[in-house]
């Protein structure tokens, strides 16, 4: 029987987990990276100003991890986003978009009752290693 290789990604360049977990597997072309917060790797604190300054860092520290596994932002397909406040959501979105500027991945965004460290933010992703091409589909739902 053939089996599926499970790659382990670590990188020092981001922020190491402080408990039992992965920054990132690969399996086959995909890459499942955990939740990321807003922590800078120098200090391993949380950055300071809330919901809008730790979005962005917990956005660089994803494309630190993405570039480590050989996958970059474009790659990304799925994005959940956790808040502690919805009241966040348009600041969040405002950096989110600094990031992901087209092609936008599919994404979640929930409201939490609590996130790991005081967090107000934390974020995760599905993406694709190697070369993606974009295609843009549009249904037309009346010929259902």
């Amino acid at each position: 029987m053939a089996h599926t290789t499970k790659k382990i990604i670590t990188t020092p360049k981001a922020p190491l987990p402080v408990g039992p977990l992965s920054q990132a597997i690969i399996v086959d072309r995909t890459i499942y990276l955990s939740g990321a917060l807003g922590v800078d790797r120098t200090t391993g604190n949380l950055v300071a100003g809330g919901a809008i300054p730790e979005t962005a860092k917990a956005l660089e520290n994803i494309a630190v991890i993405l570039q480590a596994a050989g996958s970059k932002i474009d790659n990304v397909v799925k994005c959940t986003v956790l808040l502690n406040d919805m009241a966040d959501f348009d600041g969040v979105n405002q950096e989110y978009k600094k990031v992901f500027t087209k092609n936008y991945p599919a994404r979640t965004c929930v409201q939490v009752g609590k996130l790991p460290r005081g967090a107000n933010v934390e974020i995760e992703v599905i993406a694709i290693v190697g070369d993606c091409i974009v295609e843009h589909v549009n249904v037309d739902r009346s010929k259902l």
